[in-house]
């Protein structure tokens, strides 16, 4: 079941919603729970004892705080499962790979170590632990919400105006994701079926674009929907993106995109490693760490191991050398981080290292390793299809538009806007066949 699925948004929300609200407020969690099994079991019902049998292993280990090595083992044990899991996928059948398992094992890992750090009160209950393990809203790609962030420990409160925010951020998520990721990865896909060896230069500046800009609303967009629907269930709203085309360097970026897996990587890989408070080796160590991770865990390829190494070895030239300098020449630096970014999205892209070279000798001629056929006039069909869809997603990027929704969300012209919105994208969910979310692969 997908949030962009008609028995999700016409059945099983509305459905959950109604039943939420109408049991009394000591029930609400337990129903909340409960729709979190059912919603995972409608996606992947081979392994939801996996996920039931974590969630209580990780329970009862925890129950201990004191006990450090028992919270240790747990720790070992959830990243021995991930790592099991992950090497099944690669060398038997990615099939094998559970929905969600990075997410939800990530939050235990996360759980267990604030527990050892004493930053968790000494025994929460089964039920408010299972909730933060498994909440339906950030079950499948998250975002990796901390134990503390959910207050799970206190009396949740339940304002209209939280409902009809999440409502609001539900649906333009919704519209990211189906109006503009779904229109845009097809030119992406038309880019890969024509082959890269026949593109344009042109044309592979616009792709690298269309492809960057539907990663973005497809992450995003989930990212707006899981929140909304977390802030309908009584959820303070959880940020996990922040402008980040706004970035002046590409740790900035990282420090806007994706903000809580970024913070679970620094809170539970780099700063445990030491930061940057051994000098300079350990600082380069332990970010070489942190991205090779990051890159591991985006997948199986060569391609995302290249992309991690680019990406540590970029931030370290910054932390060391040229950070203070892009801050100061803030249009220096947001120009270097537009033609960087997008260029590492399609190293992450393409598997093929050899496509992946094709399509870099598309993008500066002079490398000169394709040499079939171009249609030089290419560029121009894709602008006609496609020019309004990519000039609305860079204006999307910035801050400002989304800052103006914010200050005037309850105005009745945004109101009207949402609606059309809502309504436009169920027609292309009826109409079309739609694409999962990306980081449903993960």
């Amino acid at each position: 079941m997908s949030f962009t699925g008609m028995e999700f948004i016409f059945r099983f929300l509305p459905i959950f919603l109604l039943v939420f609200y109408i049991v009394p407020k000591r029930f609400r969690e337990t129903v909340l729970l409960l729709a979190s099994f059912i919603f995972y079991g409608f996606g992947e019902l081979t392994f939801l004892p996996l996920l039931m049998a974590a969630t209580v292993v990780n329970y009862l280990m925890g129950r201990n705080p004191r006990k450090k090595y028992v919270l240790v083992t747990a720790i070992a044990l959830d990243v021995l499962l991930l790592v099991t899991f992950k090497g099944l996928s690669i060398a038997v059948d990615s099939r094998l790979l559970p929905l969600g398992i990075s997410f939800y094992l990530f939050r235990m890992i996360s759980y267990q170590a604030d527990l050892l750090r004493g930053e968790i009160r000494e025994k929460p209950g089964f039920r408010d632990v299972s909730l933060y393990f498994c909440m339906f809203p950030q079950v499948l790609s998250g975002p990796i919400m901390r134990y503390g962030d959910g207050e799970f420990d206190y009396p949740r409160e339940y304002r209209l105006k939280n409902i009809e925010d999440g409502i609001k951020y539900f649906i333009l998520g919704l519209g990211m994701k189906i109006l503009l990721a779904d229109r845009l990865v097809i030119l992406w896909n038309d880019i890969q079926t024509v082959g890269f060896a026949s593109i344009s230069t042109p044309m592979a500046w616009l792709g690298m674009m269309a492809y960057s800009l539907q990663l973005y609303f497809d992450f995003w967009g989930y990212s707006l929907m899981a929140a909304g629907i977390g802030m309908m269930a009584g959820f303070e709203f959880i940020r996990n993106f922040d402008h980040p085309y706004a970035a002046r360097s590409v740790s900035e970026f990282y420090r806007r995109w994706h903000m809580t897996l970024g913070s679970w990587f620094r809170d539970y890989v780099y700063i445990p490693l030491g930061g940057r408070r051994a000098g300079r080796g350990r600082l380069v160590f332990n970010l070489a760490a942190v991205w090779l991770l990051t890159g591991i865990w985006h997948g199986s390829g060569l391609n995302y191991i290249i992309w991690g190494g680019i990406l540590g070895s970029l931030i370290v030239i910054e932390k060391l050398w040229i950070g203070k300098l892009l801050q100061r020449l803030p249009l220096i630096g947001n120009l270097y981080m537009i033609l960087v970014i997008p260029l590492t999205w399609i190293v992450f892209a393409i598997k093929d290292l050899g496509q992946l070279a094709v399509y870099f000798s598309r993008l500066f001629p002079f490398l000169g390793v394709a040499s079939s056929y171009v249609n030089q006039n290419d560029y121009l069909a894709c602008l006609q299809n496609y020019g309004i869809l990519l000039i609305v997603g860079i204006l999307l990027c910035l801050p400002w538009v989304y800052n103006y929704y914010q200050k005037h969300k309850r105005n009745a012209g945004i109101i009207l806007s949402l609606l059309a919105i809502f309504w436009s994208s169920i027609y292309f969910i009826v109409s079309q066949e739609g694409n999962p979310f990306v980081y449903l692969n993960f």
